[in-house]
Formats: structure tokens, sequence, C-alpha cells
């Protein structure tokens, strides 16, 4: 069976994904060993964005996205 992509919460509503690790939207760096290309990605109305090359979504916290399934986590 096919794992489900992975779902970040976050409160920025621009973020950066380069497939390897979690959410950096504090301007840290940190190399990747495995993943893709970094790239920057924003939120918009529907209050997620999927990353187009490992298809991790996005959620901006208290958005429309945010279905409280966070705190069930």
């Amino acid at each position: 069976m096919i794992q489900p992509p992975e779902t970040i919460f976050t409160d920025a509503s621009r973020v950066s994904c380069d497939g390897a690790t979690g959410i950096r939207s504090n301007g840290t760096f940190k190399p990747s060993a495995l993943g893709h290309p970094r790239v920057w990605l924003e939120i918009d109305e529907k209050g997620y964005v999927e990353c187009g090359y490992c298809d991790r979504r996005f959620v901006l916290k208290g958005g429309p996205a945010d279905t409280g399934a966070e705190q069930a986590a």
C-alpha cells in the first residue's frame, strides 16, 4: 500500500521544501543528503500548498484546510 504524502502544519504562508527535512521558514540552512532542489512555495486562499517534487503538503494553521488533525497527531 502506498503511504500518503507527509503533511506539515505551519504558521508561515511562505515555506520552502527540499524533500529531505521539515519546513525551514526561519532562514536557517542545512544541506540535504537526499531529496530534491529547494523550492519556495506560497500558501494561497485554499490554505495549503503541495510540493511539485515530493507531494509534501504544507497546511496553514487556522486556515481553511486546517481540519484540526494536527491536535490529534
